[in-house]
């Protein structure tokens, strides 16, 4: 499977964004997704995931009120609404997907990742 993410930009304080993250391949119901970021000088952190049957979420804590991760099997598509932006979520985000589709809060329990997309959010 490949992905793409996109939707990030340059936001102030507050304010929401929400970022896609586009797959290819016809067993896109079957993997769960997850996004991380990372932000610079930073590892690359866990955010939010979503199982393959989209009845299973899990966030981080610095997130957790604020994200919220969806998908819709049928456009092939995850997605992750972010709302009260604060300053230090400013990181690239990627979005990537776990074949055995349990959704993992750690990075090497994924397969396949997307490049990131920038999100700034100025104080």
């Amino acid at each position: 499977v490949q992905l793409q993410a996109f939707g990030g930009g340059l936001v102030q304080a507050g304010d929401s964004l929400r970022l896609s993250c586009a797959a290819s391949g016809r067993t896109f119901r079957e993997y769960a997704i997850g996004w991380f970021r990372q932000a610079p000088g930073k590892e690359r952190e866990f955010v939010a995931a979503i199982r393959w049957s989209g009845g299973g979420t899990r966030y981080a804590d610095s997130v957790k009120g604020r994200f919220t991760i969806y998908r819709i099997n049928a456009k092939n598509t995850a997605y992750l609404q972010m709302n009260s932006l604060k300053p230090e979520d400013t990181a690239v985000y990627y979005c990537a997907a776990d074949a055995l589709g349990a959704g993992l809060a750690r990075a090497d329990g994924y397969d396949y990742w997307g490049q990131g997309t920038l999100v700034t959010v100025s104080s």
